[in-house]
């Protein structure tokens, strides 16, 4: 039995070889393959010695041969195939273990140059794994590394690898070439300035029970590198399986999460935020966002962005939640909420990294791609276009305010008090029907002044600003890009009645999901510019 072992990451290779070695196999190699594999002590069979043929073209050319596809592509059960295989001298060969040159790590690297980029192009490498693939009845092909120790156990416990496996490995190394040359397409159609065709490479985490409604088939998949905040990549620690509608809200409780850095809690329900909160730890958070919504949590997910400890598990366990997200878990709190069998507990990692990530979304025959939207600009006193400035708590709510809004559903409104949501108005047909809701909603807590207001889109006209003047709230926060910003915002808010007691600040900002537009705001008072920006206005 002959081997021809020919790889670009070595893990494991010299064991590997010597493993098969030790069963009887005869290994060629080629290049530094071969180098290594001597240097270890083993003996090694030259590639060129198997060809009659050396390698050229500075190593390009040295296993494109009939004596090695010959011996590779020949099926055992065809009389023809070995007599054109005894007449031209060529023995089989029986396993390709190859990786291909680091094409992708190689384009990554900052400046990296055309010529590098060809030079890590594999012709010789995925031309092996599809021959042996193909053959997969009788030639086994390896191209990870984590299936050394595998098909060694195989061959020491019956000769030779299961048909089974060998089927497996044919898969996997299809998918190899495949996920390789669509890399190389992508990476060429955009230096040859052809128009960019779309590749997806996702593995499939686990089929789910039904989708959105029973009646649909559903499955999860997950991209081929890791990204945080990610439920694709979550560790879940209880609980039974996670629905379509599970991952969907746990995905929209991530994003909201990714917006604070002080601890922070959010309760989620139907894709929109009930309740939402920072506080001095995550206890405290969990208990203003809690009380900010006890009956709209009821079912719902909860996620924090500090380690869940036993002061905040014993808090969390008597109410009934769907999922509690946490990038850890206490050993003592993992003993409190574990006790609830059906509760799933999510350890999902949190740190922030610059990697560039993108939100794909699909349509009918088609499929919308954006940068995921994870930067929010922070609210300054600068951005307020009213006589006062808002002080450092009441600017603080608006900067909160800004980053939950930006999660709910439009039209938006959030109101906010001492950094706790008050009330919140999601997906009304109109914007002054989620001001309603969410004004409403602050109210029947009691909560009548020093409001904060929060829009996700311009107000076209001055009836939200008048509606929130009767409600107690002392500054609005929204995107501005309205024609009409001085009439429907700048002069009702300066004015003396009923808004010169109350309001601080209106703050225009770059943040959210907006479309770009170049907006001048002028002083109702004066006229000076004081607020030139480019943001996007969410539609």
């Amino acid at each position: 039995m002959r081997a021809l072992i020919s790889v670009s990451d070595k893990t494991g290779v010299v064991e590997f070889a010597d493993g098969l070695k030790r069963l009887g196999w005869d290994i060629i190699a080629t290049g530094g393959t071969m180098k290594l594999l001597r240097d270890a002590g083993l003996e090694v069979i030259n590639i060129s010695d198997v060809t009659g043929f050396p390698e050229i073209c500075d190593g390009r050319v040295k296993t494109l041969h009939p004596k090695v596809h010959g011996g590779l592509l020949a099926r055992r059960d065809l009389p023809s195939h070995l007599e054109a295989l005894r007449e031209n001298g060529i023995e089989f060969i029986d396993m390709v273990c190859v990786n291909l040159y680091p094409f992708r790590q190689t384009i990554a690297k900052e400046g990296v140059s055309m010529e590098d980029a060809i030079e890590n192009i594999d012709i010789g490498g995925p031309s092996m794994l599809r021959s042996a693939a193909k053959n997969y009845r009788d030639v086994t092909v390896v191209c990870d590394p984590q299936d050394y120790g595998r098909v060694l156990d195989e061959i020491r416990a019956g000769g030779n690898t299961r048909s089974e496996t060998r089927l497996m490995l044919s898969a996997k190394a299809f998918t190899h070439t495949a996920q390789y040359d669509a890399c190389i397409a992508t990476y060429l159609r955009e230096k040859a300035g052809l128009p960019e065709k779309l590749f997806l490479d996702f593995d499939i985490v686990q089929p789910l029970r039904y989708g959105e409604n029973p009646h649909q088939q559903a499955k999860f998949y997950r991209g081929a590198e890791p990204v945080p905040f990610s439920l694709a990549f979550a560790r879940q620690l209880n609980g039974k399986e996670l629905s379509y509608n599970n991952i969907q809200d746990a995905n929209a409780a991530l994003n909201i999460v990714r917006e604070f850095d002080a601890p922070f809690c959010v309760g989620l329900k139907h894709m929109n935020p009930c309740g939402a909160a920072v506080g001095r730890d995550i206890a405290q958070a969990w208990s203003k966002a809690y009380e900010a919504d006890k009956v709209s949590i009821y079912g719902g997910i909860v996620a924090v962005n500090r380690e869940v400890d036993a002061a905040t598990a014993l808090a969390m366990k008597p109410v009934f939640l769907e999922i509690i997200i946490a990038p850890l878990f206490s050993k003592e709190a993992l003993e409190i909420l574990t006790k609830k069998k059906n509760l799933r507990l999510l350890e999902v990692d949190m740190r922030r990294t610059g990697v560039r990530e993108r939100q794909l979304v699909s349509v009918n025959g088609g499929l919308l791609v954006q940068d995921l939207d994870t930067e929010t600009c922070t609210v300054t006193a600068e951005m307020a276009v009213t006589k006062r400035r808002p002080e450092a708590a009441l600017l603080a709510d608006m900067d909160f305010a800004w980053r939950i809004v930006k999660h709910v559903k439009s039209n938006a409104i959030v109101v906010v008090k001492d950094g706790c949501t008050a009330g919140i108005g999601a997906g009304q047909m109109n914007r002054v029907g989620s001001a309603e809701i969410a004004l409403r909603e602050a109210r029947e807590k009691g909560l009548t002044e020093g409001l904060v207001l929060a829009s996700d889109g311009f107000l076209p006209f001055d009836d939200t600003v008048t509606l929130a003047a009767g409600y107690g709230v002392s500054a609005i926060v929204q995107p501005g890009g309205s024609i009409h910003d001085e009439d429907s915002v700048v002069r009702p808010m300066n004015s003396v009645s009923p808004w010169y007691s109350l309001a601080n600040a209106i703050s225009n900002t770059d943040a959210g999901p907006k479309e770009a537009v170049r907006q001048t705001v002028r002083s109702a008072e004066s006229g000076d510019l004081l607020l030139e920006t480019k943001r996007e206005r969410k539609r």
